[in-house]
This record gives C-alpha cells, sequence and structure tokens, in this order.
C-alpha cells in the first residue's frame, strides 16, 4: 500500500501515466502511480502506428508491457481514482484516492474519455476495431474501403475530410440530426464527395466482416464506422487546482509539460496537442526529467542555483 510522502505523483495509468512512472523510478525518485483502470489505449485492437512494431500491439499487450516495467524499478501503485487534490502550506499536494496521499509534485496523466454513439455494445465494438476513434491511427488499414464516420457537426466533418485521403467512399452518418456545420464547411464536403444521410439508423449489425446499418434508404454496409463526437478531456482534477485550459478543455503547459500551477505537469491526451500514443510517453518523458532536475535544484546536486 502507497503510504507517506512522495516526490512525485503520477495521476493515470495510461502510456502517459506510466512512461512518466518509469522515468522517475529510474531517476531513483519515491514516485506513486493512481490508476483508475480507465486508459483509452485498453480499446485499441492493434495499433500498426507505434514505433517499433512493425506488426502491430493490441492496446492492453503495451499496457501489460509497461506494467511488468514499472514492476521492476518498484513504482508503487495505488489502484484507484484519485477523487480530490489540494494544495498545501509546504508547495506540495495533498491527493484523495481512496486514501490520502501527499506529494512534492504531481504529474496528470488523466486522458480523455471518448463521446461514443448512443449504440449497444459500443465499447465492445471499439475493442474490435468497427467503431473507431482516431483515423490518425488506424485510416491506413481503411485504405480504398467504404467508411462512415457518425456525428453532425465539426469535429465529424473534420473527421471525414480527413479520411478522404485514404479512400472516396465516404458517408457522414447524422443518425437524424441536422448538419451543423456553416456553408463553406459543407461545400468543402461536397467538394471531396462525402455522402451527408440525415436518416435515422433503424437497425445496427456489427460482424466481422464490418458493419451493416440499415437507413431510410435501405441497408448499406461499412468496413468500420468513426464516432466523429468529439472528446471529453478528464480534467476535474486540473480545475481543482485552478489551471489554465483550453477552450476544448485540455490542459495548457510550458515546454517542459508544467501547468500554471508550480509543480504541476500534465502529459497524455489531456494536453493539448496530438493524441498519440508516442507523444504522450514523449510529453512524460519530459515532465518527469523536469521533476528529477527540480528536485536536484533543492538538494543542491545542480550547476544551476534555479531553473
Amino acid at each position: 500500500m502507497a503510504t507517506g510522502t512522495f516526490d512525485c505523483a503520477v495521476v493515470g495509468g495510461g502510456p502517459a501515466g506510466m512512461t512518466a512512472a518509469i522515468y522517475l523510478a529510474r531517476f531513483r525518485r519515491r514516485v506513486v502511480l493512481i490508476d483508475g483502470g480507465e486508459s483509452r489505449a485498453s480499446l485499441i485492437p492493434r495499433s500498426h502506428n507505434h514505433p517499433g512494431y512493425p506488426d502491430g500491439i493490441h492496446g492492453d499487450d503495451l499496457l501489460d508491457r509497461m506494467r511488468q516495467q514499472m514492476n521492476r524499478f518498484g513504482v508503487s501503485v495505488l489502484r484507484g481514482k484519485a477523487t480530490d487534490i489540494a494544495r498545501l502550506p509546504n508547495g506540495g499536494f495533498a491527493i484523495a484516492a481512496g486514501q490520502a496521499l501527499a506529494a512534492d509534485h504531481v504529474i496528470l496523466a488523466t486522458g480523455s474519455r471518448d463521446r461514443l454513439p448512443p449504440l449497444d455494445g459500443a465499447l465492445d465494438h471499439a475493442r474490435r476495431g468497427l467503431l473507431r476513434q482516431c483515423p490518425i491511427c488506424d485510416a491506413y488499414e481503411l485504405t480504398g474501403q467504404p467508411v462512415a464516420v457518425i456525428g453532425a457537426g465539426d469535429c465529424a466533418a473534420g473527421e471525414a475530410l480527413f479520411l478522404r485521403h485514404y479512400t472516396p467512399d465516404i458517408a457522414l452518418l447524422t443518425l437524424g440530426d441536422e448538419l451543423t456545420v456553416a456553408a463553406p464547411v459543407r461545400e468543402k464536403l461536397e467538394k471531396a464527395g462525402v455522402r451527408i444521410v440525415t436518416d435515422p439508423a433503424a437497425d445496427w449489425e456489427f460482424g466481422e466482416g464490418g458493419v451493416g446499418v440499415t437507413l431510410g434508404g435501405g441497408p448499406v454496409r461499412f468496413r468500420a464506422v468513426y464516432s466523429g463526437l468529439g472528446i471529453d478531456p478528464q480534467n476535474s482534477l486540473a480545475r481543482r487546482l485552478g489551471l489554465d485550459l483550453a477552450k476544448d478543455g485540455r490542459i495548457t503547459t510550458d515546454a517542459h509539460q508544467e501547468t500554471s500551477v508550480p509543480r504541476v505537469f500534465a502529459a497524455g491526451d489531456v494536453v493539448t496537442g496530438l493524441n498519440q500514443i508516442a507523444v504522450a510517453m514523449a510529453q512524460a518523458e519530459i515532465a518527469a526529467t523536469r521533476v528529477h532536475n527540480l528536485l536536484r535544484v533543492r538538494e543542491d546536486r545542480c550547476l544551476a542555483d534555479s531553473l
């Protein structure tokens, strides 16, 4: 059980959080990882764009490898969700996660949550790669195949336009909602040949060969369907600390991944920027190294007197 005061508490057990914990442990810092078990990476059926895995890797397999690596370096892991955080008089932080913890520094790697369409078994469909979230991650595997995007706003329109680079057979399914994009965006969709279908869906069928949906014009089949409904950054702890947030709710950071509150860092999908595993890991490495260097300054084991 994690007890006492830590050099750093890392909140979030996805690729960003575990990378930060691994680095801090190898820096011989006392680190605790608070893992609520909700990493988006667990939904990845197989990532083919994560460097170093030419045959791809399942999200759960990647997470398991990282857990094994953490365990080798003795990272303290607290299974549970961090529900509260507050600044202490000494500049550190008190964190509630089923028990009370204290830490000199904090790295928030709380991620984002996908907005899934109201379909039965949506998470299972995502794990099978039939309902997808990230065309940057996996559009390549759908080259030349029929694809649909669910949504009626700018997010869905943007994904449809992105996917057009890979296949000419794209439909934007509003599922009965009115398309709410500006006229110039609609013109771009039409110019790109994206079919806009406003009919409600009468039936869905998710199978090994793809996704079948019955619309007003009858049954249509797609190799995969993307949810273009956006994401919700998991920023409740950031809000409690009063961190500066971007318009989309994600945390803004400086070049060292430090937030607007001293000693609080952030990495991964909860931070502004590109939501990719490799990016999340790099941000975590930067944050963990900065925490270590700040502690070295305090210990008078650094050439500089301040950073």
